[in-house]
């Protein structure tokens, strides 16, 4: 399964990013581009341990099973997947470029990322190949999204 910690898989990534043009419109779902950047910069935070956010209680009784259907193979997440309130992003337009590059140098933090393993706020403990495919997964959702 690909995952963000393969430095091959992550320069693809970087280079999709990298090609979303700033008028770039959703295929699905309500976003902005800027908001899409923004909620995949904070989430990056969170996945690489940077913030932690506070846990549910239908996560800690669902999490875990949905995280097992979510990373057992290669299939894309599926559209119209809720979020945590803090990563909803409700300004639609800001500076596009700058979390364009802090996004980017998130991803390239993982190439010497010591983390072992990260609360996620809905799957709860993940251990960093977990996060990684997971990561992987999160960010070509909403790649392919605004068809990047």
């Amino acid at each position: 399964m690909k995952t963000i910690n393969d430095p091959v898989v992550r320069q693809e990534i970087i280079r999709r990013i990298n090609a979303l043009p700033p008028d770039a419109r959703p295929e699905w779902g309500h976003m902005t581009l800027y908001q899409m950047l923004k909620h995949c910069r904070l989430w990056e935070e969170m996945a690489l341990g940077h913030k932690i956010y506070k846990r549910k209680l239908v996560s800690f009784l669902f999490g875990k099973l949905i995280l097992k259907q979510v990373l057992k193979d290669e299939k894309p997440m599926m559209r119209g997947a809720s979020t945590v309130a803090a990563m909803k992003i409700t300004e639609p337009d800001g500076d596009i470029a700058a979390e364009k590059a802090t996004w980017i140098a998130l991803l390239e933090s993982y190439a010497h990322a010591t983390v072992q393993s990260v609360n996620h706020p809905f799957f709860g403990k993940m251990t960093r190949e977990q996060m990684g495919q997971l990561a992987y997964k999160h960010i070509d959702h909403h790649l392919r999204q605004f068809r990047g």
